[in-house]
């Protein structure tokens, strides 16, 4: 890693909301707030919908201020998942609640991993 690339990541790590108190707010209560709903089905609609906005504009807001490179794809899609809670709240489509928290998870992991190669948050010009 040569010193720019050390400086950015110092002054990224510095505004990533991760490593302040907001990130309990942001990131930890929401979870606990969809494992809740898991098994809380009348309510999961009023647990799932404001956490996983929570969390995708968490996301949102962290790409955009530390460049953090995961957060670029997470953020929109946990954005998306919101509409699709609505949507099965509303019984539109289907809701498989234990297949949807997977696939969330799932994808949360293979965006961190790309993070190992690609590094953690995305060179500014």
């Amino acid at each position: 890693m040569d010193i720019e690339s050390s400086k950015s990541s110092e002054c990224c790590g510095a505004n990533d909301l991760v490593g302040q108190k907001t990130g309990i707010l942001l990131w930890c209560l929401p979870t606990v707030a969809l494992v809740v709903g898991l098994n809380w089905t009348e309510l999961r609609p009023w647990l799932w919908i404001p956490a996983l906005l929570v969390m995708g504009i968490g996301c949102v807001v962290k790409a955009s201020r530390c460049g953090r490179l995961h957060c670029y794809p997470m953020g929109q899609a946990v954005v998306l998942t919101t509409i699709y809670v609505a949507l099965a709240a509303g019984s539109f489509v289907p809701m498989r609640p234990n297949a949807f928290l997977l696939t969330l998870f799932a994808l949360a992991v293979l965006v961190g991993l790309a993070e190992l190669p690609l590094g953690r948050y995305r060179k500014r010009a």
